[in-house]
């Protein structure tokens, strides 16, 4: 699939659902695979089924409704293959504006009433900022400054339900998921996506991910570097310090017997006035982004994967001239050598799944799935983000002064009377 050989929008589209019709199996899921998509990308408030269907065929929308259903709540075709095949076409697009420079780690979530949704449960809801019921998934995108891409993409099952086979048979959970913590599911995609030889990137996560040692530990043994948000009493040695008995594994959350360790915040309020610098790293709606950094070197103790290996690490440190007390802290394993700016610039490159998320959301229904079950919630998650990758490629064919606008639409100047040539709406 060569997306630059078509002049129009919609022969691009027909061209790249075709590519994907190639790894769905049968070809009546062809048709259903087409409409889909479509309907996640016609402009819309609502980007379930029901609404979908009305908007793809509706001189038979109660047929298309049932088809629809069928083809993301039933039907047995591979989210990885769709997935593999999506990155093959939008990378390139991607890499047209620089190569893949980081993998970003990091979950979101759908509020959810009642308990029969898949992994519904009363936790953490990032989107409302507190514990909710809701549904979280996990993902792995790569991206550059440009854009980003979700490569890998799992709902987090809690204990609760993967204990509850009833609920399990239910929502149709398949016999080999077992509970894993959302930083185990996160290593399992850095894995599968080091396996598939994805270009490398800079491991990128907040504190809820970065405080896991053990997840930091693996991505290390995996060969990458990573920036890693985490906690102010996260506990490390200074520069030149070090750990006075190596006869036991070490952990850097809590090793009271060591007197040389110090939290990350003592650390911080010790530092000499000349340690910290105002750094820019991108330019905002208004004006270039900036605050106060200091950086210094640590080191951690790892212990279970590595035991009693000794890491010496970036620890970064924000702290925004108007705030009493520092606001962000990360470690690092990039290169002793990296400049101050590239270690900010990484740190602060997370924005980029946070903006992706937020379309995702807002411009192709990802949160818009209705369906109770484990197959249906993937596979409309796939199709969503699909139908974001044909976006994405579509925004590299636009020249930048062309200008680009909020919404993704906009962006591609798609009326709303857009149909796909060869969509079940062409004629």
């Amino acid at each position: 699939m060569n997306l630059a050989c078509h002049d129009d929008s919609e022969a691009r589209f027909r061209w790249y659902v075709e590519g994907l019709s190639s790894v769905i199996g049968h070809a009546d899921r062809h048709g259903p695979l087409r409409d889909y998509c479509t309907g996640l990308i016609l402009p819309g408030e609502r980007k379930s089924v029901e609404p979908m269907a009305a908007r793809t065929a509706p001189a038979r929308t109660a047929a298309q409704h049932q088809s629809l259903l069928h083809f993301v709540g039933v039907a047995r075709w591979s989210d990885e293959a769709v997935l593999a095949k999506v990155r093959k076409v939008v990378l390139p697009a991607i890499e047209k504006h620089g190569p893949i420079e980081a993998w970003l780690i990091d979950d979101t979530s759908f509020p959810k009433q009642g308990r029969h949704s898949v992994g519904v449960h009363h936790q953490y809801c990032g989107e409302l900022g507190k514990q909710a019921n809701c549904q979280v998934a996990v993902s792995l995108s790569i991206a550059n400054h440009s854009a980003s891409l979700p490569v890998a993409y799992r709902l987090y099952l809690p204990k609760d339900w993967v204990e509850d086979a009833a609920r399990r048979a239910k929502a149709g959970v398949p016999a080999d998921v077992v509970f894993k913590t959302k930083p185990e599911i996160a290593l399992e995609q850095i894995r599968q996506a080091c396996e598939a030889g994805l270009p490398r990137g800079v491991a990128l996560m907040d504190v809820a991910y970065g405080n896991d040692s053990r997840l930091r530990t693996g991505i290390t043994a995996l060969g990458l570097s990573y920036v890693a948000g985490i906690q102010s009493n996260t506990l490390m040695w200074p520069s030149g310090a070090g750990p006075k008995r190596r006869g036991k594994a070490l952990n850097n959350t809590g090793r009271r017997d060591e007197p040389d360790l110090i939290s990350a915040k003592e650390l911080a309020h010790g530092l000499p006035k000349s340690a910290w610098r105002t750094i820019s790293w991108r330019e905002g709606s208004a004006d270039w982004l900036s605050s106060r950094f200091a950086r210094v070197r640590v080191g951690v103790g790892h212990n279970k994967l590595i035991p009693e290996l000794l890491l010496q690490e970036w620890l970064l440190i924000e702290w925004p001239e108007d705030e009493p007390e520092p606001s962000k802290y990360w470690l690092s394993t990039l290169p002793p050598n990296i400049s101050f700016r590239k270690l900010v610039d990484f740190a602060k490159l997370r924005w980029r799944i946070e903006r992706a998320y937020q379309e995702l959301k807002q411009e192709v229904g990802l949160g818009h799935f209705e369906g109770r079950g484990w197959r249906g919630f993937h596979h409309h998650a796939t199709l969503s983000i699909a139908a974001y990758g044909f976006l994405i490629a579509e925004r590299a064919t636009i020249p930048p002064s062309g200008g680009r606008s909020t919404a993704l639409f906009q962006t591609l100047g798609l009326p709303e009377g857009y149909r796909p040539r060869g969509s079940a709406l062409a004629a």
